[in-house]
């Protein structure tokens, strides 16, 4: 019996990434390689070394069939220039049948099992006249998936604020909930426009460092409370959690700052958040 091993394996325009069967260990991380899936044959990038299958463990459905060879990059460059006319024409259809719906993508899977259009729309489109088109003109199975913003700018794969490659492009393989409090808690600037990705909803990276600003922030005292320090006692009106710090008024002394090591006491905390001021020093309403 033949030894089978596991690698991780990226496929999809979509960025999925599953464990993947494969009979030979010497595959390294980046490798491109053709792939087989519940879909069909596709591409894929392994992501980690072969490990030795233990059990049932990795669905028999997905396994790599080859290394990408240079056959396989001229049939992927003709498959590249399919795409280009497949979303000209499915858009060109769109139009003419006055669909509500805005094509993202085109996706020609590699084996030509199916080809699957990406769109935007706001609610339920009845595209079985559409579809019949692209069948008659295609004669292969075809797939109309509809996806969010996000998935949007993970299919076109732009640039960040940042200057970077967008991270849902690059290693976010699930959306997690992205919320105002996290801009709050991180001091960013609330103009939609800065903290907004290209997607137009909030920016994934204030997620990444929540957990930490959320801890530090329950540790020091909110902005409106009385404190006593080595400098003497004053009113916090400022909180940094970067430095784990808070900034205070002394009556005599004017602002100074105090480490949270150097807090001995916490006299009294502010009033509650909503109409009085919050932890950051902000209004609440």
């Amino acid at each position: 019996m033949e030894t089978k091993y596991k690698v991780k394996v990226r496929y999809s325009f979509l960025l999925k990434v599953d464990d993947f069967l494969v009979e030979r260990e010497d595959l390294r991380p980046q490798t491109m390689c053709v792939v087989h899936t519940e879909r069909g044959v596709e591409l894929g990038t392994v992501l980690t070394r072969p490990e030795r299958v233990e059990g049932e463990g990795v669905s028999s459905k997905k396994f790599i069939l080859r290394i990408l060879t240079e056959s396989d990059r001229k049939k992927l460059d003709e498959i590249q220039r399919k795409q280009e006319e497949e979303f000209r024409f499915c858009r060109k259809r769109i139009q003419e049948r006055k669909l509500p719906m805005k094509l993202s993508r085109v996706e020609h899977l590699f084996g030509g099992e199916k080809i699957i259009f990406y769109f935007l729309a706001d609610g339920r489109i009845d595209f079985r006249n559409l579809v019949k088109d692209l069948a008659r003109q295609y004669h292969t199975r075809i797939e109309m998936k509809q996806v969010g913003a996000r998935d949007e700018a993970r299919l076109l794969g732009e640039v960040g604020h940042c200057g970077e490659q967008l991270c849902c492009t690059r290693f976010i393989k699930k959306f997690e909930p992205v919320t105002m409090r996290m801009a709050k808690n991180q001091k960013a600037t609330l103009d939609p426009r800065k903290i907004s990705g290209v997607c137009g909803k909030l920016l994934c990276c204030l997620r990444y460092e929540d957990e930490y600003y959320t801890e530090v922030l329950s540790q020091l005292p909110a902005v409106g409370s009385v404190i006593k320090t080595h400098q003497g006692t004053g009113r916090v009106i400022g909180v940094d959690a970067l430095k784990k710090a808070v900034q205070l008024h002394i009556e005599g002394k004017g602002k100074v700052e105090a480490k949270q090591a150097e807090i001995e006491e916490v006299i009294s905390a502010p009033p509650q958040d909503g109409p009085g001021m919050g932890r950051d020093g902000k209004s609440g309403s």
